[in-house]
C-alpha cells in the first residue's frame, strides 16, 4: 500500500473542528481500491473475510520511508488502520495487537501490511 500522508496533512480544521483532509480522504480511497482488488483476486476471499470478521485481529505494518529521519513510525498508523478496516468492512476495534516497523527504501516507499486473526 502507499505510504500515508504525514499527520500534518491528514486532517484539516473546518469551523473549529478537526476533519479528515482531502489528502486523507484520497489516501483512504486509494487503499480501499487496492484492498478490494487484492481481495477480488484471491481464491480464498470468502473464507478469509469470514475468518477476519469472526476473530480478534493482529495488525503488522512495516513502513518503508524514503528517509529514516523524516517520519515517526506511528504517524501513519491510524489512517492506514482505518483505511484497511473500512475497505474490509471491519470495525478497527477488533484489532487487539499491533506491530510497527520503520525501514528505509528510497526507491520504493510503501507500507507492507499483515492483518491476521490472533491465535
Amino acid at each position: 500500500m502507499p505510504v500515508p500522508p504525514s499527520i500534518n496533512h491528514q486532517y484539516a480544521t473546518v469551523n473549529g473542528r478537526r476533519v479528515l483532509s482531502a489528502v486523507g480522504r484520497g489516501y483512504k480511497a486509494l487503499v480501499a481500491q487496492q484492498t478490494l482488488v487484492a481481495i477480488a483476486r484471491s481464491p480464498y476471499r470468502t473464507r478469509l473475510l469470514q475468518t477476519l470478521r469472526a476473530s480478534s485481529l493482529a495488525l503488522t505494518i512495516s513502513f518503508h520511508f524514503t528517509s529514516p529521519l523524516r517520519r515517526d513510525v506511528d504517524g501513519g498508523l491510524k489512517i492506514a488502520q482505518d483505511a484497511l478496516c473500512e475497505a474490509l468492512g471491519l470495525n478497527d476495534n477488533r484489532i487487539v495487537e499491533i506491530h510497527l516497523f520503520k525501514e528505509q527504501d528510497s526507491a520504493n516507499p510503501r507500507i507492507d501490511v499483515l492483518l491476521c486473526p490472533c491465535l
